[in-house]
């Protein structure tokens, strides 16, 4: 199995991910990977975002969620698959 759970061949390309920490109630703060939703019907130049990870545990404070995001995200990135020059980008 892949770390959390994502297989590198069905993970977004890594620019459409996002970090965000919400407190969900007063002091527990849950970091979550999000997501980039394509729509392609859309005109707007904006992007929507759907959660991809979330933390199982909630944390005491915004700074050490964010940390924890941040190796999540990190974790991400480093099973990532990355176009080779053979590879359609």
């Amino acid at each position: 199995m892949w770390p959390l759970g994502v297989a590198p061949e069905t993970m977004s390309a890594l620019n459409d991910l996002a970090l965000t920490v919400e407190e969900r109630e007063p002091g527990r703060f849950y970091w979550l990977l999000l997501e980039a939703v394509h729509d392609t019907g859309s005109t707007a130049d904006t992007l929507g975002y759907q959660p991809m990870r979330v933390a199982a545990r909630p944390q005491p404070s915004y700074s050490s969620a964010l940390a924890l995001g941040a190796a999540a995200l990190k974790q991400v990135a480093a099973t990532a698959r990355h176009p080779g020059p053979s590879d359609s980008a």
